[in-house]
């Protein structure tokens, strides 16, 4: 049963213009009879929701409350465990298994939990099995592709791991900390200390070591209908980056959060699978059914690693590599992505110019771009992730965009200027405009079309049209400027974000198995990190007016 209610709605998505003709033929068919026994399946988006909530459990503390200790423990048999493991080592399938659920006393049973991630999943061995090498795992997404060479002097950053098969030029010195491939382990963070252990670029997951994976828990799973303080799903975030803390994307949501954006909810938890010992995780609210209601009236999509921004034609199946509806499925379809995603690549310049503002939030797309610079996420909309979702409001017909996946954010270099591009920590990128002369972080991508996806890996497919469109136009350009030195002046120069560590430290610290000195440690190299940022803004020519 579990398979077929997933395999429903790809077959209703590869037969969308069948699935329309018969709900408009039986709605026809009711009309003539008169009769209530034939009608459609689904006559309105609401009527498409409303059947769905079946039970919604309260808990004992508010999930995302960070006043508090929070207790996550998961429970499954290690005979499912190991045919998941098997089934994404063998083809890169990430499977739900049934487990047992108890959140903070509360016991939920026959939960969904799978593995998320797609980069952060390129290092996992099991049984010294490595995903390297397999379907959809030979490559990380996000790293260079096979044969890729750094341009002459190049320098990673400090606690960079590079990937398997890299081979630098000749006469190139890597920084204290950084280790070859091969040794088995993730680099030393800056600062030294211990190895850390998590998900990212450069870091080590092992099979066996369940309690250090990045999972997504799904509540209606295998129990239709139910929610859990009106959540369908929760995920729960890797480390990544050096950090073991997660601080660093606690405070990006935080962050997107104080200026007004839509954010997550996220709160720290001592996180158990099968009585293993604790480790302090972060849960993050997931952008799901529950969360698209608590946006309004309007249709969320999701963008996907595997995607791109192109237009590919008005048959709907030709997008379910690039996005994915996460509400009102039935009631509503993928029509204004497509018309999306179809202007920005085919309007000219004039009519890009005078049309945008009809089609997404002006504004709020300028914060979008202020906070990824900011806070240097490169693993934006524009990143190899291409980490995004759209919200869609039927009543003002206008999209948003809206931030997710923050574990790279205050990764990169701290000094890149308001107009540079944030890159995966190999330095600055040239300034935000320019599509053909700007590829990310300086790198060369191998032949093919930015938007497109040629063959190589991720490298080839950085960038993004309605970013890069966005910021080639004077107007506009102007209005990400205006936005900057708001968001500076709120977030940076008033102290806001430094409050925000310290909140988030202590929240940190109320979990058990807490490492309090690894959490102060990497709340000053925060403290450091915006220190910088703070300074090499004040004099940036956005900010100064210069």
């Amino acid at each position: 049963m579990t398979q077929l209610k997933h395999r429903v709605p790809v077959k209703l998505r590869h037969n969308w213009r069948l699935v329309a003709l018969c709900a408009a033929f039986l709605a026809v068919c009711w009309g003539v009879l008169g009769s209530g026994m034939i009608r459609p399946y689904v006559t309105t988006s609401k009527a498409a929701e409303a059947r769905t909530v079946v039970a919604n459990l309260t808990g004992t503390k508010d999930l995302f409350d960070t006043s508090v200790a929070h207790e996550v423990r998961l429970t499954f048999t290690d005979a499912a465990y190991e045919d998941m493991l098997s089934e994404y080592f063998k083809d890169g399938e990430k499977k739900y298994l049934e487990a047992d659920l108890t959140i903070d006393g509360v016991r939920v049973p026959s939960v969904g939990v799978r593995l998320k991630g797609n980069s952060t999943l390129a290092g996992l061995t099991w049984k010294g099995q490595s995903r390297r090498g397999v379907p959809g795992g030979g490559q990380r997404r996000g790293g260079p592709p096979e044969g890729f060479q750094p341009p002459e002097g190049f320098q990673p950053p400090e606690g960079f791991q590079p990937p398997e098969g890299f081979q630098p030029p000749e006469g190139f010195q890597p920084p204290e900390g950084v280790r070859p491939p091969g040794d088995g382990a993730p680099p030393i963070p800056p600062g030294g200390g211990e190895r850390p252990r998590g998900g990212g670029f450069g870091a080590s997951l092992k099979g066996e070591e369940p309690e250090n994976l990045p999972w997504l828990i799904s509540f209606d799973e295998f129990v239709e209908g139910r929610r859990y303080q009106g959540h369908s799903q929760v995920a729960v975030r890797p480390a990544a980056m050096g950090s073991t803390t997660m601080l660093n994307e606690a405070l990006g949501i935080a962050l997107v959060g104080a200026s007004g954006e839509p954010t997550q909810r996220a709160a720290h938890s001592a996180f158990t699978v099968n009585g293993r010992t604790s480790k302090p995780r972060l849960l993050v609210e997931y952008l799901d059914e529950g969360y698209a209601e608590g946006l309004g009236e309007g249709v969320l999509y999701k963008s996907l690693a595997s995607g791109s921004f192109t237009y590919k034609g008005e048959d709907q199946t030709g997008y379910t590599a690039d996005f994915k509806q996460v509400n009102k499925v039935g009631g509503q379809d993928l029509q204004p992505v497509i018309d999306l995603v179809k202007w920005v690549n085919q309007a000219s310049d004039r009519e890009f110019a005078e049309g945008l503002g009809q089609r997404l939030d002006v504004e709020s797309f300028a914060r979008y771009l202020v906070l990824q610079n900011l806070m240097v996420n490169f693993d934006d909309m524009a990143g190899p992730g291409r980490n995004y979702y759209l919200w869609y409001d039927l009543d003002a017909k206008k999209f948003k965009v809206i931030t997710w996946d923050l574990n790279f954010a205050f990764s990169g270099d701290a000094e890149i200027g308001a107009d540079d591009t944030a890159t995966m920590g190999f330095g600055r990128g040239g300034p935000q405009q320019g599509r053909q002369d700007r590829p990310a972080g300086g790198l060369t991508p191998p032949e093919g079309d930015v938007q497109g996806r040629p063959e190589g890996g991720a490298m080839g497919r950085l960038g993004h049209p309605l970013k890069e469109r966005f910021l080639e136009n004077a107007a506009f350009k102007r209005v990400y400027q205006e936005q900057y030195r708001a968001l500076y002046a709120r977030l940076l120069g008033s102290g806001t974000a430094s409050g925000l560590i310290d909140a988030l430290t202590t929240s940190y610290k109320l979990n058990e198995n807490a490492d309090t000195a690894k959490a102060d440690a990497e709340a000053q190299a925060l403290r450091t990190f915006l220190g910088t940022r703070t300074q090499a803004l004040r004099s940036d020519k956005v900010i100064s007016g210069g």
